[in-house]
């Protein structure tokens, strides 16, 4: 069981499933929204129970970003063609027994940063 919350603990979510793509994503609207690089895993969309009122905001034509409207915890991002949801890593409890598959978004990165762990990057 994989369990996590947002900063004030108004949105708590929790899965059964074993999460896949575990990523960290370098995109502008990511870094924008985190305030750095933002690290996710992404289950089927019915394998995650969410309790609490998330924000969704349209982030583009294809995806939402959802966040805790309180605290302000980027906690969810949804592809409109695809049943996977996607979670922040960061809100998880530890331990999380995932491990980083890859780096998305690199071609997008911030210049003040270099990426030197040895894992994939993907343009």
């Amino acid at each position: 069981m994989i369990k996590g919350h947002c900063l004030c603990g108004q949105i708590q979510f929790e899965t059964t499933a074993r999460p896949e793509a575990s990523s960290m994503c370098h995109c502008s609207q990511c870094r924008r929204q985190s305030g750095g690089i933002w690290s996710s895993a992404h289950v089927t969309e019915d394998a995650l129970h969410i309790t609490g009122d998330v924000s969704w905001y349209n982030a583009s034509p294809e995806a939402k970003r959802g966040f805790c409207a309180t605290c302000g915890s980027f906690l969810f991002w949804k592809r409109s063609d695809e049943d996977t949801i996607s979670f922040s890593l960061g809100a998880i409890d530890n331990p999380t027994g995932l491990k980083l598959e890859k780096h998305i978004f690199v071609a997008e990165k911030g210049d003040y940063y270099d990426i030197a762990d040895g894992v994939t990057q993907q343009s």
